[in-house]
C-alpha cells in the first residue's frame, strides 16, 4: 500500500475539478468512476505522491501511465455505457481499465509486456476489480475469444485502425485510438461502426502516445 499520510482523497477531488470538469467533462458516470479509483495504487511508491498531477508518469517496464484528463477524454469519446463489453489495448498499469470497469459491464485489457500483465492483474485482484481481465497478447490483433465489443480503446498510436478491431466491433460500436507516427504529435480518432458496417471517423485533436507494437502496428525495433 502507499503512504497513508498523504490525503489522496482530497487530491483526487482536486484533480477531478481542475483537470477533468474544468475541461468540459461532466458525465456523472465518468466523474464517479474517477472518484472511486485510487490512482496512487497504480504507481510505484516513489511516484505515488505525484499521482494526481496533470501529466503522465513512469510505470514498470519503461512505460507510462497517461494523464487523468486523457483517460477521461478517451472514455467519454468511446461512450462507454453500463453493461458494455470493452476491449482496452495497452493495459499498462491497469488504471484506465479500472476506471472503465466502474462504468462498463466487463473490460478485457490486452498488454504485450509480461511484467505489466503480472503487475496489473495483481492490482485488479487486490483492489477487487473483478470485472477486469488482463491478458497477454498482441493487442493489434484484438482479442477474438470475447468479441464482439461495444467499445475498443487503445493507449498506443498506430498508422491505421487495425482490421481485426473493426471485425471484432459490434454494430454501433466505437473505437478510440491515436493515429500517427511515433515520436510526433498524433491525432486521436473515434471510429463508429454503423449498422450496415460503414465506418464514421471523427478527429478529436492532437495527442502524444507510445507506438502500437504488433502485427498490425509498428515493429519493435
Amino acid at each position: 500500500m502507499v503512504d497513508t499520510l498523504t490525503d489522496y482523497a482530497a487530491e483526487r477531488e482536486a484533480m477531478i475539478r481542475r483537470q477533468i470538469e474544468s475541461r468540459g467533462i461532466h458525465d456523472p458516470k465518468i466523474i464517479e468512476a474517477f472518484r472511486s479509483v485510487p490512482r496512487e495504487e497504480f504507481l510505484s511508491k516513489e511516484y505515488a505522491d505525484l499521482a494526481y498531477g496533470d501529466h503522465p508518469l513512469p510505470i514498470e517496464a519503461g512505460q507510462t501511465i497517461s494523464q487523468p484528463y486523457i483517460v477521461a477524454l478517451m472514455i467519454q469519446a468511446a461512450e462507454i455505457r453500463p453493461g458494455d463489453r470493452v476491449l482496452e489495448v495497452g493495459a499498462g498499469s491497469g488504471y484506465a481499465a479500472a476506471i472503465m470497469s466502474r462504468i462498463a459491464g466487463e473490460v478485457i485489457a490486452i498488454e504485450r509486456q509480461g511484467e505489466l500483465v503480472k503487475v496489473a492483474a495483481e492490482r485488479m485482484r487486490r483492489l477487487d476489480y473483478d470485472n477486469v481481465r488482463i491478458v497477454e497478447a498482441d493487442g493489434t490483433r484484438g482479442w477474438e475469444p470475447d468479441a464482439p465489443y461495444d467499445a475498443i480503446v487503445a493507449a498506443a498510436s498506430g498508422s491505421h485502425v487495425p482490421k481485426s478491431w473493426i471485425g471484432q466491433l459490434a454494430d454501433g460500436g466505437r473505437i478510440v485510438m491515436p493515429v500517427g507516427e511515433p515520436g510526433w504529435i498524433q491525432k486521436l480518432v473515434k471510429v463508429t461502426k454503423g449498422p450496415a458496417g460503414q465506418l464514421i471517423t471523427e478527429d478529436l485533436g492532437g495527442v502524444r502516445f507510445v507506438p502500437l507494437i504488433g502485427e498490425e502496428g509498428w515493429s519493435d525495433g
